[in-house]
């Protein structure tokens, strides 16, 4: 018998959450391995359940769902999160996606196709709500702008060098002892690789290196 596919469920609303529960144990061939209450529990649980799929919330207090994403993510790659929201707004929709969402669906969603949903990413088959799908491709449609000069052009080997070791999750102390530098020498360059990227954390500018290709 195949093994069941692995749901986390990351909601900061209890009732919610024990319904989607309630609702997926009764599914064949998907098992509700755990429960979060927000991001920081979500990445937590992420890492000692190791879930195929995770159904996350995108509006939490703290950590939202966009960063939650992201640094999940980066810790468990081969997770796929499938985003299960209220929102629609292009201020949450297309961070999200960029942050590594493999589906987007709305809370307003039937419990089989939640269901479907689940079992289709755990195939490798994205599903965006009709409405999510519409608005990326008119995205794509768009004109697009002049070509500009990518930012990481302005940094220099070095800072290149520390925003890949950085992209891949490592400290500024393991950063430091793989380029053989000290530890505050790495802090300025992250300082400067800040600056000239627009980012505002390391989240961002690793989000942004794995964009660009820069992470190895």
């Amino acid at each position: 018998m195949d093994k069941p596919i692995k749901v986390l469920l990351v909601d900061d609303h209890e009732m919610v959450r024990i319904g989607l529960a309630a609702v997926l144990d009764t599914e064949d061939g998907i098992e509700v391995v755990g429960e979060a209450s927000n991001g920081h529990e979500g990445i937590r649980l992420a890492l000692s359940y190791k879930p195929d799929v995770v159904l996350m919330d995108l509006v939490m207090d703290g950590m939202d769902g966009v960063e939650t994403t992201a640094k999940l993510l980066q810790q468990h790659p081969d997770c796929k999160v499938i985003v299960l929201t209220s929102y629609i707004d292009d201020s949450k929709l297309y961070p999200v996606i960029e942050a590594g969402a493999f589906s987007y669906l709305l809370k307003t969603s039937r419990a089989n196709e939640i269901a479907e949903a689940i079992r289709a990413a755990a195939r490798g088959q994205s599903v965006l709500e009709s409405q999510v799908a519409a608005k990326m491709m008119n995205r794509f449609r768009q004109p697009k702008q002049q070509t500009q000069a990518p930012l990481h052009d302005d940094l220099t080997e070095r800072e290149m060098d520390v925003l890949k070791h950085l992209a891949q999750g490592k400290s500024n102390q393991e950063i430091a002892d793989e380029l053989f530098i000290g530890v505050k020498t790495v802090k300025f360059h992250i300082t400067n690789i800040f600056n000239k990227l627009h980012v505002e954390d390391r989240t961002q500018a690793a989000i942004y290196a794995h964009k660009q290709g820069i992470a190895e």
